[in-house]
């Protein structure tokens, strides 16, 4: 891959930076020989973040936790799913103009739907932790498909055990956690199977909205 002048940038801005993303979309630029390149970035001012991509003109970025609510106040667009939802984890920039997005939803209804179809589990079972943008998502969906919900916050935290013959979507960085074995246990964590599932089916959506190409079937 070749970097120059022209060279189209797209990054990540979280917390804590990781490499699932720049592993998925530099291997998808490479596969559709795209002179672009993906790079994650730590932070902790997301508004600074913002107005350095529209400096330096990049091509969009994805937002993950705990800033995918406040991003919204930076943006000049705001996605109708993204407004109803709440929050974004994907901004395109096309002109100066800055877009945002929503696309953890999808990946969310998504494991909601194969769970709900291929277990005893009806649709008044499921138990959501956290109140952050992930977790908004995760209702989003929920309401989508009509599934009712639970929501479990710091506040009722210890009701956690006493959930059973549940779907348990975990929207925290908490992996520590005791569950009972009678629920279907859903991390968003990126080092869970599913959390890595999930990573995955947004982030085709995502590189879509970035490129208007299709995520390679080789990568998912």
């Amino acid at each position: 891959m070749r970097v120059d002048k022209d060279t189209l940038i797209f990054c990540s801005f979280s917390k804590v930076a990781g490499n699932n993303g720049c592993k998925m979309f530099n291997a998808a630029f490479n596969y559709y020989r795209l002179n672009a390149l993906y790079k994650s970035f730590s932070i902790d001012n997301i508004k600074g973040a913002v107005n350095a991509a529209r400096t330096l003109n990049f091509k969009g970025f994805a937002v993950s936790m705990p800033y995918k609510k406040e991003v919204l106040n930076f943006v000049d667009e705001v996605d109708e799913t993204a407004a109803e939802i709440g929050s974004a984890n994907t901004v395109v920039i096309n002109d100066n103009i800055l877009k945002a997005y929503n696309t953890d939803y999808i990946a969310a209804k998504t494991l909601l739907r194969e769970w709900y179809n291929n277990s005893f589990i009806g649709p008044n079972k499921l138990c959501i932790l956290g109140d952050g943008g992930l977790a908004a998502a995760v209702k989003y969906a929920a309401k989508e498909i009509d599934m009712s919900f639970d929501i479990i916050t710091r506040v009722n935290w210890g009701d956690i055990d006493g959930i059973e013959n549940s779907i348990i979507f975990n929207c925290t960085p908490i992996n520590n956690m005791l569950i009972n074995d009678s629920n279907i246990f859903i991390n968003s964590s990126i080092t869970s199977t599913t959390g890595l599932r999930m990573s995955k089916i947004q982030a085709s959506y995502q590189f879509k909205l970035y490129t208007g190409l299709e995520f390679p079937l080789v990568l998912t």
